[in-house]
């Protein structure tokens, strides 16, 4: 796990060092900066991954520093540190672009755990920049799986190939608009995307809207209508659910495919069209075939360059990318802070079927956004079905658990030495409080 650097901007120089001390060899790399002038200076220069601000500063108040973090940088993620009974400006800050508040006086745990949390979703958001700025066409495939990483490079070879053709395949809601979309934009510049739902029509409509038709070629045709073939002329035609199309014009699409010349209905002249066709299915076209509903020469006519959708199930690491690009797609919607996500959500997400696939993700994470913006999205806030899977198992590493009790137990133990015994004043050397100092020596089992 990679250090979290963190800048803590307080008045306070005792709660500074006791939040040092209590995140002491907690993988954090903490930085104090005792006011707000002195805080956007070192906010400048350290780039941190998470700011602690407080609301209460002697020359400036949090919120105005906030705002300038912010101009500074808009996605660092800042907690703001509220006094009890402050709660109404914390809010506010919230509101004004800080990813959540803690009041005084908090647990240290808690205070950990939401710095863990605001640092995984700024190494998400991080991460999705950098996947943005890398694929340039398939910028929204999102995801680092092996199976999302060989589809960027399927799409990326395809794309800029001569094939005329291409199948894609895939379960309901796995994203083949996107893909065909993506290997449009790898191809052409400034041209034409024409779409067309085959399973929206009727076969009359389908066959108007495909080829066109003349004035009165059919009971409705009051005027000439050109086609979708004809529209996407120097571009590209995407036939979506090409496993729905009636036989009847599944017969004139071969003939289109084969030479691409068509005839409008009730036209006499051919017209040529240079279109690259993506078709899209989710259904198993091949048992289609064999039980008539298809025509096996348009199915081996579409095949020749087959690119399948992965279903989320089958590339379940892309999940947390997924829910942060969609919590900041939402959230910019709605105009508020996008929630944060727990470990143990993450973990629910990731044992889940996801019979729905990404479409059902992204349901899923508006509906959290609405109703928890800004918020720590835990596993109780999901709907009772994607709570089935047991929760994530906390694992340490018992060596480097000793290692870090063994050291905080020498500090307590050599203040304690030097105070002559007197808790209150090795409280003060640590900078924690005697309540704090106290439970410490209690749970690391400390004999005085």
């Amino acid at each position: 796990m990679s250090s979290l650097t963190v800048l803590v901007i307080d008045d306070e120089p005792n709660l500074v060092r006791s939040i040092q001390f209590s995140l002491i060899d907690q993988n954090m790399d903490l930085h104090a900066a005792y006011s707000g002038t002195e805080g956007i200076k070192t906010f400048t220069t350290l780039v941190p991954d998470v700011v602690l601000l407080d609301l209460g500063l002697p020359d400036m108040s949090g919120l105005d520093v906030l705002t300038q973090l912010k101009s500074l940088s808009a996605d660092t993620p800042v907690i703001m540190i509220s006094a009890h009974g402050d709660t109404r400006t914390a809010v506010k800050a919230v509101k004004e672009g800080a990813l959540d508040y803690i009041t005084k006086p908090f647990d240290i745990d808690e205070l950990e755990l939401l710095i863990r949390r605001c640092g995984e979703q700024q190494r998400l958001s991080k991460e999705l920049r950098f996947l943005r700025s890398k694929q340039i066409h398939t910028h929204r495939i999102i995801g680092n799986s092996h199976n999302t990483q060989q589809l960027r490079d399927m799409i990326e070879q395809v794309g800029s190939s001569a094939a005329k053709t291409i199948l894609i395949s895939g379960q309901s809601g796995t994203g083949k608009a996107l893909i065909a979309r993506s290997l449009h934009d790898v191809r052409f510049d400034n041209a034409p995307f024409i779409e067309i739902n085959c399973a929206a029509l009727p076969e009359q409509l389908i066959e108007a809207e495909l080829f066109g038709a003349e004035r009165g070629a059919y009971t409705g045709a009051v005027q000439k209508r050109d086609g979708l073939i004809s529209l996407a002329d120097n571009g590209t035609l995407f036939l979506d659910e090409i496993g729905e199309m009636p036989l009847a014009i599944q017969a004139k699409l071969l003939t289109f495919l084969e030479n691409r010349v068509y005839r409008s209905i009730g036209g006499g002249k051919e017209r040529k069209a240079n279109v690259v066709v993506i078709a899209a299915t989710n259904k198993d076209l091949k048992e289609a075939v064999d039980a008539g509903t298809f025509r096996a020469d348009l199915y081996y006519r579409l095949n020749v360059v087959p690119i399948n959708a992965p279903a989320l199930s089958e590339r379940t690491e892309d999940i947390a990318l997924l829910v942060s690009f969609f919590s900041e797609q939402f959230a910019k919607q709605e105009g508020c802070n996008p929630p944060i996500w727990s470990d143990d959500v993450i973990f629910q997400l990731k044992a889940y079927s996801w019979p729905g696939n990404i479409r059902e993700l992204k349901n899923l994470v508006e509906r959290i956004t609405i109703l928890y913006p800004g918020q720590a999205a835990m596993p109780k806030h999901l709907p009772s079905e994607y709570r089935q899977g047991p929760l994530q198992p906390k694992i340490e590493d018992s060596n480097y658990s000793s290692s870090v009790e063994n050291k905080e137990r020498e500090l307590i133990l050599s203040a304690l030495s030097k105070c002559g015994g007197r808790k209150g004043l090795a409280a003060e050397q640590l900078g924690i409080s005697r309540h704090a100092l106290k439970r410490r020596i209690q749970r690391l089992h400390i004999d005085l």
